[in-house]
C-alpha cells in the first residue's frame, strides 16, 4: 500500500508541475489573464495541498 501511495504522489506531483508550468506559460504569453507570479503561486499551493493531504493519508 505505502509503494502504491508513493506512486500516486509521484504522478500528482510530476502533473501537478506540468500544469503549474502550462498556466504560467500561457499567462505569460497572454499578458492581459492575469499576472504569471499570482497564477503560478496559486497553482503551487494546490499542488502542496494535493500532496499534503496524500502523504497524510498514506502514513495513516
Amino acid at each position: 500500500m505505502l509503494m502504491l501511495v508513493m506512486l500516486v504522489g509521484l504522478l500528482l506531483t510530476l502533473v501537478s508541475l506540468l500544469v503549474v508550468g502550462a498556466l504560467a506559460y500561457v499567462v505569460h504569453r497572454r499578458p492581459v489573464l492575469t499576472q504569471p507570479v499570482t497564477v503560478a503561486l496559486a497553482a503551487a499551493a494546490i499542488l502542496i495541498a494535493a500532496v499534503s493531504a496524500i502523504i497524510a493519508a498514506g502514513a495513516r
